[in-house]
């Protein structure tokens, strides 16, 4: 079946999925979000978004001290603004564990 003007197939909006761990969940509240894409973000823009989405709380400060990965690459030492995140991928911050 075709689509015609005015139809909304095809207008699903992508989304990518952050995923807290630990601390991070606990600053955050929840385990996991989802966020509505058009297109890539860096994860600089990630991060923000994410930190915009639970204001008054001490994430911003957790993500800071977190590693993340993104799919299932860690992005270790690399900057933030040049780590690109597409739709669909999933980025998941890792506070540091103690333990021994």
């Amino acid at each position: 079946m075709e689509a015609r003007p005015g139809d909304d197939a095809g207008d699903e909006t992508a989304s990518i999925t952050v995923r807290y761990w630990a601390s991070a969940r606990a600053a955050a509240g929840v385990e996991t979000d989802a966020l509505p894409v058009e297109g890539p973000l860096t994860l600089a823009d990630v991060v923000r978004r994410s930190a915009a989405l639970h204001p008054g709380t001490r994430l911003p400060g957790v993500l800071e001290a977190c590693s993340v990965l993104v799919g299932d690459q860690p992005v270790k030492s690399r900057r933030p603004d040049d780590v690109l995140v597409r739709p669909g991928q999933t980025v998941e911050f890792l506070p540091p564990f103690a333990g021994g």
